[in-house]
């Protein structure tokens, strides 16, 4: 997934051997990489988009899954979140080709938009398999897979008789239970400043899955403009808003991590509207001039304590 993993336990269960536990978790993120990875061109996902066909792709059970979630929240998010847009990512250059000198050209825009379109892919649990009805779309799980990843390591630690944890996958988190101190985790919202690293805000949380989601790392300027990486699949253009970053607690990681991406696609009012429509807890933080400025939903005041960093 081209970042790294981490596992923190609260408690160690008597007899456990780190050694092998840790291989236990190793081997699930290798499967996962064979069934989702864009890096392996093996992979379940890659042999799906070289693919031209339209008829029933064959997949894991578990692939079939994400796909599914991934197009639930597509549906109600009414296309922020898009595991077809691939094509625009990578002519803006944020995708594994080396960057333009110059912002595409309408024309361009258009030819990409032509194969982005979460509604052009089907998918099917029984048997399990993928459908697409544009030979040249492919689709990228990387908004999710990881925080899907970390619920699947969870569900190795909870196997072995683990309750108490804190899984961690390029920043995409679960926890359950408390600390190593009995306490709440602490987790740390990172301030959204390129360059350098600090802390917005510390949450006390148990219990949930965290995902974040920011523009302010990837990005290039152009003519004094600046284009973030996070892709609006609606315009085929990076988007251009107030909104740095969103943190989002949920269920598991997988909807965390799908749903900080959507809301990221948004926008800061349009994402506020969502989350106060369905619920969702999430803590925004918005470029303020030269400052930032925080602001949080219902849900995530409801859920999240917080502490002085």
């Amino acid at each position: 997934m081209g970042t790294t993993w981490s596992v923190v336990l609260g408690t160690k269960p008597a007899g456990a051997d780190p050694a092998a536990l840790q291989l236990l978790l190793q081997q699930q993120l290798d499967l996962i990489n064979t069934q989702m990875s864009t890096y392996d061109p093996a992979s379940e996902v890659s042999r799906f988009n070289v693919s031209s066909s339209t008829d029933w792709f064959p997949v894991s059970a578990e692939t079939a899954q994400v796909v599914e979630l991934a197009q639930e929240i597509s549906r109600v998010s009414d296309g922020a979140f898009d595991i077809t847009v691939g094509p625009l990512v990578d002519l803006w250059g944020f995708g594994p080709k080396p960057r333009r000198e110059k912002h595409p050209s309408d024309s361009e825009i258009a030819t990409a938009r032509r194969l982005v379109g979460y509604r052009h892919v089907q998918v099917r649990r029984f048997p399990a398999a993928l459908r697409k009805d544009i030979p040249g779309l492919r689709i990228d799980l990387s908004a999710i897979a990881k925080g899907y990843a970390v619920d699947k390591l969870a569900d190795v630690l909870s196997s072995q008789g683990i309750g108490e944890m804190l899984v961690e996958i390029g920043g995409e988190m679960l926890i359950r239970g408390k600390n190593p101190e009995g306490k709440p985790w602490r987790i740390a919202v990172e301030k959204p400043q390129a360059g350098e690293r600090g802390i917005e805000k510390i949450f006390q949380l148990t219990d949930t899955g965290v995902a974040t989601s920011g523009n302010y790392r990837n990005f290039f300027v152009e003519d004094g403009q600046r284009y973030g990486h996070t892709i609006d699949p609606a315009k085929g253009r990076p988007v251009r808003h107030r909104l740095a970053s969103v943190t989002v607690l949920a269920a598991t990681s997988a909807r965390a991590d799908a749903l900080a991406t959507a809301l990221m696609a948004m926008g800061d009012e349009r994402a506020m509207e969502f989350c106060r429509h369905k619920g969702v807890a999430a803590y925004m933080v918005l470029h303020q001039g030269e400052d930032t400025q925080a602001v949080m939903s219902d849900s995530f005041r409801m859920l999240a304590g917080t502490a002085t960093p």
